[in-house]
């Protein structure tokens, strides 16, 4: 189990950097949301609009220090991800600490919840 959640985070990541929104939808749960990192809640539709619309792009998404938890039906996954694209015209490039909530059913696990915490020990 641990393997495909490893598996999972990989291919999550390159259907982010290919703005591939179908195959970025089925990774999440209908009621998923990210915390960005200060603390604002995205929803879903609005996260998959954004990238839809060209507006949310990413060039890069790298993750190490991956840690898989797994309890019965749920998991945690904890990384050190590295990201850079673009939000609304503007580039960024972030080191956050990302936390992914699991839930397995109906036969799959799936994202429920996003958590990025910006990573600054040097």
């Amino acid at each position: 189990m641990q393997e495909d959640l490893l598996a999972l985070e990989k291919e999550f990541a390159q259907a982010i950097v290919k703005s591939d929104v179908d195959a970025v939808e089925q990774f999440l749960a209908d009621d998923w949301m990210i915390i960005d990192p200060d603390g604002g809640m995205i929803e879903k539709s609005h996260f998959l609009d954004a990238m839809k619309s060209g507006a949310l792009t990413h060039d890069t998404m790298e993750s190490v220090d991956v840690r898989v938890r797994i309890y019965e039906t749920m998991a945690v996954v904890t990384a050190l991800t590295t990201t850079k694209g673009s939000f609304s015209g503007h580039a960024f490039a972030s080191t956050e600490r990302a936390t992914d909530v699991f839930v397995h059913r109906n036969g799959r696990w799936q994202c429920v919840l996003t958590q990025l915490t910006r990573f600054t020990k040097k």
